[in-house]
């Protein structure tokens, strides 16, 4: 089958209809008796760009995950590709972006992901975003991470956990002086 991606349509030529039938439920599913796609030498795709489509495709062909190697264009591959995991049934590859999102908090990474994390709901990653942000502060907001937020609800969050912080600080400031007295 030939996929025509995105707004551009571009192509991705000659990949294997069984093979994509075996690592996919959906594409079992597109594939099967009674579709429209059983027979067809085309099929079109929207919603998605030519790389993070071919990724997926490559991971279907070869088991093998390439997110690129520009560090701040991976965070954002392994975001979109797991999009495309849940929506093609591809359990697996959706845990390796997981992981992949995870390893890659970073100073400029974080507050983006933070953001992302709550728009998807994954606790997981968004757990570790806010761990982050408050033990790298300085380096989050020397990267421009305040200036990236754009969620009113993630700003919130994080004003709650650092106004939890100053609580906690004064708490222990309270006992230093009360056992030093």
């Amino acid at each position: 089958v030939t996929f025509i991606v995105g707004d551009d349509a571009e192509r991705i030529e000659s990949v294997s209809k069984n093979l994509l039938c075996i690592r996919s439920v959906f594409f079992r599913t597109m594939f099967g008796i009674g579709m429209k796609e059983r027979d067809a030498a085309e099929v079109t795709v929207r919603n998605t760009d030519l790389a993070t489509f071919t990724a997926l495709i490559r991971y279907l062909c070869t088991d093998q995950l390439d997110l690129g190697e520009e560090e701040g264009g991976r965070a954002q591959r392994a975001l979109d590709l797991r999009q495309l995991t849940q929506m093609y049934q591809v359990p697996r590859l959706e845990l390796l972006c997981a992981q992949a999102l995870q390893e890659s908090v970073g100073p400029a990474s974080a507050v983006p992901l933070l953001e992302a994390a709550h728009a998807t709901g994954d606790g997981r990653l968004l757990a570790q975003c806010r761990r982050y942000v408050a033990d790298n502060a300085a380096e989050v907001r020397a990267s421009g991470g305040v200036e990236q937020l754009r969620d009113f609800g993630v700003a919130k969050g994080l004003l709650g956990d650092a106004l939890d912080q100053v609580a906690e600080l004064k708490g222990a400031m309270h006992a230093l002086r009360v056992t030093g007295s």
